[in-house]
């Protein structure tokens, strides 16, 4: 389980340097989760609409595919440095909204840049590492980066102390500056790329500019279609399921914003060994069985969670963290190596477009459904908090689909880039 000896200094360094930025880009993506309910009250934002302005917040992972398309023209490690500087502006900028849409425009920007740092730091990975590493170094860097989860579970604890309260949290988030250019000056471009670009005919234009968009359509359609069917009806459960854990802790169960952190301090320490699991036992029973067993656990989880008693609550915030994080990183890993070098970002970049649109689904899905569930409940004691956990499980059945979808895809697990996604001769499926 430890970090091969086999590994260069290089790509330890790369390691290291990944999970620096990691860190800060889990901080950035966990505040909402964790502090929705004090942002709702903060901003004023009505029950009603909680779910449209958290869903909202996360299309603008949409403009993530923007930067990893010229991630497969430019290099990388520049894109990388600019994700970075982008969330970290973002992120400072957010402490500063007056109103929920102040609030939803800064953190679409954020958003923007943390999908494409999280997807390009994926993508070097898997091109810096060899077959037999590539899902324990996946595993390990998301492992690294997921404290940045536990650091901002620690910081809201001390919401309530606070001088701003969530703002400060936020204001936090702009510390990746402080280590920008230590990245920019250690960070290498990966081998694979270079030799790439060395091959690569010089050819300009407009066209050009799109041909890992091109290629990633007419080249391995069937594999686009079933990784992106995987992924939209993953997300469209798991965000909404994910995003009101912290609130219904609040809500439901008296948690106080301490307690919220020990939960998720504590849970997610022993949660994200998911990240490890699927990484290491993925390169010996194959990628596709671990998803599946991921997908039933989530589920299951997301049940016990929203309609269970607060003795399973803890053990079920576990679960889901185990399962989202084994999935995470299995499809950082098959979604990269089922596809080329010349369009590998773009197929990361596309991938999130469907995940991000299946998240949004899933908000919007549940907000209109939210009604529906409040009059289900009737009198019944705290109605309007109960009614999100019994939208959120009338979404649950979808989980169906990735479960089965994950099967079309040929095993990657254990092979070389070269054989799994040459680069294009033919086209074909």
């Amino acid at each position: 389980m430890w970090p091969p000896s086999r590994w260069s200094p290089r790509q330890r360094t790369v390691i290291r340097l990944l999970a620096v930025a990691d860190f800060f880009d889990n901080y950035d993506a966990a505040l909402v989760t964790l502090a929705l309910k004090q942002i709702q009250e903060g901003l004023a934002i009505p029950d009603s609409e909680l779910a449209a302005v958290a869903g909202t917040i996360r299309l603008g992972m949409l403009a993530s595919f923007a930067v990893t398309l010229l991630a497969d023209r430019f290099g990388r490690r520049r894109l990388l440095l600019v994700s970075v500087l982008g969330f970290s502006v973002a992120t400072f900028a957010t402490a500063f909204a007056r109103t929920p849409a102040e609030f939803v425009w800064a953190q679409l920007i954020a958003r923007a840049f943390i999908g494409s740092e999280i997807l390009l730091a994926s993508v070097v990975i898997v091109e810096e590492l060899a077959a037999r590493d590539r899902g324990w170094g996946i595993g390990l860097l998301a492992a690294l980066g997921a404290l940045g989860h536990g650091a901002a579970a620690i910081a809201f604890g001390a919401i309530d102390i606070l001088p701003h309260g969530w703002r400060m949290l936020y204001l936090l988030g702009a510390l990746p500056l402080l280590v920008l250019a230590w990245l920019r000056r250690r960070l290498p471009e990966t081998e694979r790329f270079e030799q790439y670009a060395a091959t690569r005919p010089s050819q300009e234009g407009l066209r050009e500019m799109f041909r890992p968009l091109i290629d990633l359509f007419a080249v391995y359609p069937r594999r686009l279609f079933c990784l992106s069917l995987f992924v939209f009806s993953f997300d469209f459960v798991h965000w909404v399921a994910f995003g009101f854990l912290a609130k219904a802790l609040q809500d439901v169960h008296d948690y106080t914003s301490g307690d919220v952190a020990t939960v998720v301090f504590v849970g997610g320490a022993i949660g994200v060994l998911g990240n490890l699991v699927a990484g290491s036992l993925g390169r010996v029973v194959g990628w596709r069985p671990i998803l599946f067993g991921m997908v039933v656990c989530h589920g299951v989880s997301a049940a016990a969670f929203y309609n269970g008693s607060a003795a399973v609550v803890p053990a079920a915030w576990v679960g889901i963290v185990f399962a989202a994080t084994g999935i995470g990183v299995v499809v950082k890993a098959l979604g990269s190596e089922l596809f080329p070098t010349s369009y590998r970002s773009t197929a990361a970049g596309m991938r999130l477009v469907v995940a991000t649109l299946g998240g949004y689904g899933g908000y919007r899905a549940q907000g209109a459904l939210y009604p529906l569930a409040l009059a289900s409940l009737g009198d019944t004691p705290h109605a309007a908090q109960l009614a999100h956990g019994v939208a959120i499980t009338w979404l649950l059945p979808f989980l169906v689909i990735p479960a089965v979808s994950i099967f079309f895809l040929p095993e990657t697990a254990g092979r070389e880039l070269e054989e799994i996604s040459p680069e294009p001769v033919e086209r074909g499926s």
